[in-house]
């Protein structure tokens, strides 16, 4: 089975890996790398994002072990648009996270619109903090957590401000 997800993993977190552990349960994995020019566009806040280079090698350091382990291979391909490579014929499955749901139903269309069978979409829960929020990139860039959701301590210059 050829399994598809697709982000910015900037940077990578625990709910990350909760995906990519979910995606080479299911088969061999095609992720789908934001650009330069799409990452900033998927953010909900503006935020600095590493260079595609930059966040393809850490990608595929968190990747290797995983298809090891699984016995499975993977690839990371540049997604230039939101819909990228699930649209393409050979996938089987679209993993994606709570709220790219809709967006997952939207490549079904566009597969069904080409003649492609519809993707299953396997939804992966997030990963929650200490605090009981989500883990995200946004979060642990904002100094509030760690990759891992441990909540980090205020800093006492910020406290007094």
């Amino acid at each position: 089975m050829d399994v598809a997800l697709g982000g910015t993993f900037d940077p990578v977190h625990d709910g990350h890996r909760r995906l990519f552990e979910r995606a080479f349960e299911l088969g061999d994995v095609t992720v789908g790398l934001t650009s330069d020019g799409l990452a900033p566009k998927t953010r909900h806040v503006e935020r600095h994002v590493n260079s595609f280079a930059e966040r393809k090698a850490t990608l595929e350091r968190e990747l290797e072990p995983l298809a090891e382990e699984h016995d499975r291979a993977f690839e990371v391909r540049t997604l230039e648009d939101p819909t990228g490579i699930a649209t393409e014929p050979q996938f089987d499955y679209l993993v994606v996270s709570p709220e790219t749901i809709e967006g997952g139903k939207r490549i079904n269309e566009l597969r069904h619109e080409r003649g492609h069978d519809p993707l299953e979409i396997v939804v992966v829960p997030h990963a929650l903090a200490d605090d009981g929020d989500i883990i995200s990139s946004t979060r642990i860039v904002n100094g509030e957590i760690d990759e891992h959701g441990t909540v980090l301590e205020a800093d006492a210059e910020t406290e007094r401000h």
